[in-house]
């Protein structure tokens, strides 16, 4: 089993920036491949970025490209989600998951563990 956590939401003004952590524990992340999914209130959940086990591949949606970086550090177990120029459209509760799965996983289908979420609000 993998518990995910995630950190680092907030309120952030358009055009600010943030950084999302999600720490796990139970297992190493390094064999996972991992994800960040949002959600916003009366929507589906969307895939916002994922990265290979390796790192050396990731994938973004394209509402966030060139505005976001994912990355993780398999020495500490963590994946961040590097959010810049922020939009309110931004606005959701962003989720991290791990996939048994090495390479890029964008369906959420595939993705094994799942964190609790963590609310990122961006005002106009």
């Amino acid at each position: 089993q993998v518990q995910l956590v995630e950190s680092g939401g907030g309120l952030v003004q358009a055009g600010g920036s943030l950084r999302l952590s999600c720490a796990a524990s139970g297992r190493t992340l390094s064999t996972y491949a991992m994800g960040w999914f949002r959600q916003a209130p009366g929507k589906e959940r969307e895939i916002v970025a994922a990265i290979a086990w390796s790192g050396g591949s990731t994938y973004y949606i394209e509402s966030v490209k060139g505005r976001f970086t994912i990355s993780r550090d398999n020495a500490k177990n963590t994946v961040y989600l590097q959010m810049n120029s922020l939009k309110p459209e931004d606005t959701a509760v962003y989720y991290c998951a791990a996939s048994r799965m090495r390479g890029l996983v964008v369906l959420g289908t595939s993705y094994d563990f799942w964190g609790q979420g963590t609310q990122v609000t961006v005002s106009s």
